[in-house]
C-alpha cells in the first residue's frame, strides 16, 4: 500500500506522496500444506481497477486498512495483482456432484486463493478473488462482470445481518475491462471475499476419486484443524470430525428455511465443510409462501428447491460421508456403514434446529414446549401456502398481533380466515413476547425486484440504489420511518413475472 506523506512543490505549493510499501502480508497455509490441490494461477492485469464498493467492516476485521485498499496500490491487492514477496495466488482443485451427476474435475475456474489472514480473533481467513481471468480448470473466460459481483456483496452482508453463516464479500472491483455477456457489453469486476476456508464437500470427493489415502488424511486433519480442533483429542478424530460437519450444516439448512432463503444450486461443489453459505448465483428470498418454489434458469424440475433444502443437504453429506469412509474404519465397506450412520443423524438434527428457530420466530423462548411449538409453526406455514400470504411480512406482523394489534396479519389474508382465527387463539394464549419476535423476524429482506432494480443501476453506472439497499440490509430488523422505506418491506406488486436467476456469480 502506501504512507501518504505532505510535501512541498518547488512552486511552493502543498502536495501529496505515496510512499510505497508492501501489500498485506498473507499467510500460505492452504498451498503448502496441500499443493496437490492447488494449482498456481496469474490474475489479468485490468486496465483501469477502481473500488465500487468496499466493507470497511470485513477489512477490519482482517486488520487491514480500508484507506489503504483504497489507493492504486490496495486496489491492485484486492484484484490479486500485486502480493507480498512470497504470495502465490491459487486456483483450488475440487470434484462435485452436480444435479446429482459426479463431475470428477471441477476446481475454480476463474477464481484464486491469495492466502489467508487471521482476524481480530485469531481465527484464520481465506482472501479470494473472483472474476480474475482464466485458470487452467476454466469452462468459460474466466471473467465476471459488475452486477453478480455487487449481488454476492449484497447478498453476503444481508445474509450476515440475519445472523446466518456465510462468506462475506470484502470488495468489488470494477475492471474497467468491459465483457460481452449475453449479447450485451457489460462492465467488468472482480470480487474480494473471505471464508472461514474454501474446502468443499467436493474437495474430499476429488482426492478420494484419486485413491490417495495418505492425502484424504492430510485434507481431513487440515480442516480438523481449522474447523473442529477439539476432534483432534477424539477416540475417533475423523467420526468426530464428520459429526461436527453434520451437525453444522443441519444448523445452517435450518437458518436458511427460517429466513426464506433459496439457494437455487447446492451442489456439493458448492457447500463448504465450515458450514458457511457460498456462491449467490441463482438464490433468492421467497415473496409469497410457497414451499416448493425455485427461481434458477437451469433448476428444470426444483431439485433445488426451498423445501428440497434439507433433504438434498442430506443427500449431499452422504456423499462426504463417502469420501470420508476409509478414515472412519479400517474396512471400507465398515467405513461407508459407519459414515451411513452417522449422516443418518441429520433429519433429527435439522429438526432440532428448525423448531429452536422457529420457536423464536413464534415469540417463544424454551419455556414453551419444543414440540407444541413447532405444531404451531407448521400450521402458520400450511396456512402461508394455503393463502399465498408473504413469509417475511407475515413474521414481522407477529408482533402487533403480540400487543393486540392482529388487524396488519389478518390484512394479507383475503376476508375472514377461520383456520387463521383458530391459530391466532392458540397462538396468543401462549404470551408470545412481541420484543423477541421482533428481534428475530426481519423487516427488510434482499427482494427479489429491488434487488435487480439496485443491479441494474449500478451497471449503468448509478451506485446510489445499491447502496441504499445495502445500508437497510446491514440492519434488517430496526424499522425506518418515512413513506421511502414501505416499499423495501413489500413483496413484488401483484401482476410482476415470476423472478428467474442466473449462475452469474
Amino acid at each position: 500500500m502506501g504512507d501518504v506523506v505532505g510535501v512541498v512543490s518547488r512552486t511552493g505549493r502543498a502536495v501529496t506522496r505515496v510512499d510505497q510499501r508492501e501489500p498485506p502480508v498473507l499467510e500460505r497455509v492452504w498451498a503448502e500444506a496441500l499443493p496437490e490441490l492447488s494449482r498456481p494461477v496469474a490474475p489479468v492485469r485490468t486496465p483501469q481497477p477502481r473500488v465500487l464498493v468496499l466493507n470497511d467492516d470485513v477489512a477490519g476485521e482482517l486488520g487491514l486498512d480500508p484507506d489503504d485498499l483504497r489507493t492504486p496500490e490496495g486496489v491492485r491487492f484486492l484484484t490479486g495483482e500485486s502480493l507480498g514477496s512470497g504470495s502465490v495466488p491459487v486456483a483450488q482443485v475440487y470434484a462435485g456432484h452436480q444435479w446429482g451427476v459426479f463431475k470428477p474435475i471441477l476446481g475454480d475456474g476463474r477464481a484464486a486463493l491469495l492466502g489467508e489472514r487471521r482476524d481480530r480473533a485469531g481465527r484464520l481467513r481465506d482472501v479470494h478473488v473472483k472474476g480474475i481471468g482464466p485458470t487452467s480448470m476454466s469452462r468459460v473466460d474466466g471473467f465476471a462482470v459488475v452486477g453478480p459481483m455487487l449481488r454476492e456483496f449484497l447478498m453476503t452482508e444481508a445474509m450476515h445481518a440475519l445472523r446466518v453463516p456465510t462468506t462475506r464479500a470484502l470488495a468489488v472491483i470494477a475492471t474497467g475491462a468491459p465483457r460481452d455477456h449475453d449479447a450485451r457489453v457489460l462492465p467488468g469486476a472482480v470480487l474480494a471475499r473471505t471464508a472461514a476456508s474454501h474446502v468443499r464437500f467436493g474437495s474430499f470427493e476429488y482426492v478420494h476419486a484419486q485413491g490417495d489415502s495418505e492425502l484424504l488424511r492430510r485434507l481431513a486433519d487440515h480442516v480438523i484443524a481449522r474447523h473442529h480442533p477439539a476432534a483432534a483429542d477424539a477416540d475417533h478424530p475423523y467420526r468426530a470430525l464428520l459429526d461436527g460437519i453434520v451437525d453444522a450444516v443441519a444448523a445452517l439448512t435450518a437458518d436458511w428455511m427460517r429466513t426464506g432463503f433459496v439457494h437455487g444450486v447446492l451442489s456439493t461443489d458448492n457447500v463448504l465443510v465450515s458450514a458457511e453459505t457460498i456462491d449467490y448465483g441463482p438464490c433468492a428470498f421467497l415473496d409469497a409462501y410457497d414451499p416448493g418454489a425455485y427461481f434458477s434458469s437451469i433448476d428444470e424440475f426444483g431439485r433445488y428447491a426451498y423445501d428440497r433444502q434439507p433433504s438434498i443437504m442430506r443427500w449431499n453429506l452422504e456423499r462426504l460421508g463417502d469420501a470420508l469412509a476409509p478414515l472412519l474404519a479400517d474396512d471400507p465397506v465398515a467405513g461407508n456403514l459407519v459414515g451411513a450412520e452417522m449422516v443418518d443423524t441429520f433429519d433429527a438434527r435439522y429438526r432440532s434446529h428448525w423448531a429452536a428457530a422457529f420457536r423464536r420466530k413464534l415469540g417463544f423462548d424454551d419455556r414453551i414446549d419444543a414440540h407444541l411449538a413447532a405444531e404451531l409453526a407448521q400450521a402458520a406455514l400450511d396456512l402461508l401456502a394455503d393463502h399465498e400470504v408473504d413469509f417475511t411480512g407475515f413474521w414481522r406482523d407477529l408482533a402487533a398481533a403480540a400487543e393486540q394489534d392482529q388487524q396488519p396479519l389478518r390484512d394479507r389474508f383475503l376476508g375472514r380466515v377461520p383456520a387463521l382465527d383458530a391459530w391466532l387463539a392458540q397462538w396468543s394464549a401462549l404470551a408470545p413476547d412481541a420484543a423477541l419476535i421482533r428481534a428475530t423476524n426481519p423487516l427488510y429482506i434482499a427482494r427479489n425486484h429491488i434487488v435487480e432494480e439496485a443491479l441494474e443501476a449500478a451497471t449503468d453506472g448509478d451506485l446510489t440504489p445499491f447502496q441504499r439497499l445495502l445500508d437497510l440490509l446491514r440492519d434488517p430488523y430496526t424499522e425506518r420511518s418515512g413513506s421511502a422505506y414501505r416499499r423495501f418491506a413489500r413483496p413484488a406488486p401483484d401482476g410482476t413475472p415470476r423472478h428467474r436467476t442466473f449462475c452469474g456469480t
